[in-house]
């Protein structure tokens, strides 16, 4: 019987996704051993500079972090990886909130900069030894 991958959720704001892609690629041979699912640009960009597949669940604002919060109440994604831009209001700020409330309320491993997200995926490492 095979073990199922943990699938990480990786969303970033406009002004975070260059940030994120960037931490993608450093993290690259280690994120391979997880299924990764991402809102639209964020999932583009990163596959488009790291070459690793990174399946777009749609544009943020235009449902793409209610489907990841979606996915999250139905345990298809393990862990939120969230590069918030605090700089600039959001239009969706709504959606957002309910993002993060969902991860909260699910008890899901929920990284909102690159440093927490460093020590999630080092805790998921030591976990799949």
């Amino acid at each position: 019987m095979t073990e199922k991958k943990i699938t990480i959720g990786l969303v970033s704001h406009n002004g975070r996704k260059l940030k994120m892609a960037e931490w993608v690629n450093l993290n690259r041979e280690s994120l391979r051993k997880f299924r990764l699912v991402g809102t639209g640009g964020t999932a583009k960009k990163i596959s488009k500079i790291t070459g690793l597949n990174v399946e777009d669940l749609g544009h943020g604002p235009n449902g793409g972090d209610i489907r990841i919060a979606y996915n999250i109440l139905e345990r298809n994604i393990g862990v939120l990886i969230f590069f918030v831009d605090t700089s600039e209001p959001h239009g969706h700020e709504h959606d957002i909130q309910a993002l993060i409330r969902t991860c909260v309320k699910e008890k899901i491993p929920l990284a909102l900069n690159a440093k927490t997200a460093d020590c999630i995926l080092e805790h998921l490492l030591k976990e799949s030894l």
